[in-house]
């Protein structure tokens, strides 16, 4: 017997859209004067976007974009919304000059191989300072982990936690820092006790449903995190097979030899096969993800091409 959920006591002012996996979810605050959306999804589910805040911001000006950080799929539609809407942009501050610049290597889209449309910022979000959204004060919480720069929100006086990709339902985004020789693990195990400090009443993921059972979620994460920790490998695996997902569930279908084009041009299976797997080659060791996906029922093989599959 399948179980519904209970349905989640959000403020009257925000209104969470639950996206797909390939786009983060998008939060939507309305003050009864103007709008503020964190978070834009993937580039090419912008125009939905775009339609779907004309719609919710029932004639009240965008006035705001924010984001919890700066992956490609929490900002993909930061420019539709910003040429259609005229909205400032908030973003955390540490990739302030990549952003300006444009600089993809820096943000790691050219490295993951996947696709922003430019925008610029208007304002940093202050570490230091609460957020208004919505009517409410919201602490601003640095992440770390997945991301060194991730912010995240919290109302003390509704207990709403905006999580980002710190803390999923079912667990958290790839450590990505740990991929490239830097210190992930131990930002990530310190972004969980804070939460758990916290003890919020509600969590919004930037990922999958909002969930009321923030222990039961956290002792997952704790296992999950001990699991990668204590064998770095498992984390560069996760880390290939996700972005190999990601991909697929962008382009639907495609041939082996277009998928071995594509990641060979960009930087991090790459270096996953170099630091991790040097006795494979790269197209072995994507053979061997994909191979993971379809036994795993996440992609097939039909036709002569692999497919996505949700």
């Amino acid at each position: 017997m399948s179980r519904t959920r209970a349905p989640l006591r959000l403020p009257g002012t925000m209104q969470v859209l639950e996206r797909g996996w390939l786009s983060s979810n998008s939060i939507v605050f309305d003050d009864g004067s103007a709008v503020t959306i964190v978070d834009t999804g993937y580039v090419s589910h912008a125009p939905l976007l775009v339609q779907l805040v004309e719609q919710l911001r029932r004639g009240r000006p965008l006035a705001r974009i924010v984001n919890t950080h700066l992956h490609s799929d929490h900002v993909g539609g930061n420019a539709a919304l910003q040429a259609r809407f005229r909205p400032t942009i908030a973003i955390p501050p540490g990739q302030a000059a990549a952003v300006r610049q444009w600089d993809e290597q820096r943000l790691n889209y050219a490295a993951t191989g996947q696709q922003c449309a430019r925008f610029d910022y208007d304002t940093l979000i202050d570490l230091d300072r609460p957020l208004r959204l919505g009517g409410l004060d919201w602490e601003v919480i640095g992440g770390g982990g997945h991301d060194p720069e991730m912010a995240l929100f919290h109302s003390h006086d509704e207990r709403i936690l905006v999580s980002a990709d710190a803390l999923w339902e079912n667990g958290f985004g790839v450590i990505f820092p740990e991929l490239e020789g830097a210190s992930g693990f131990a930002e990530q195990q310190a972004v969980l006790d804070r939460i758990s400090a916290l003890a919020p009443r509600i969590v919004i993921p930037g990922h999958g449903a909002a969930f009321a059972d923030s222990g039961a979620a956290l002792e997952a994460a704790y296992r999950r995190l001990e699991y990668l920790r204590s064998d770095p490998q498992r984390n560069a695996r996760h880390a290939a097979k996700v972005l190999i997902k990601f991909w697929l569930l962008d382009v639907r279908s495609t041939t082996m030899q277009r998928l071995h084009r594509h990641f060979a041009r960009t930087d991090y299976l790459r270096l996953i096969q170099r630091r991790y797997f040097p006795r494979l080659d790269l197209a072995q060791m994507i053979d061997s993800y994909v191979d993971e996906l379809v036994r795993a029922g996440a992609a097939e093989f039909a036709g002569g091409l692999l497919h996505n599959r949700d």
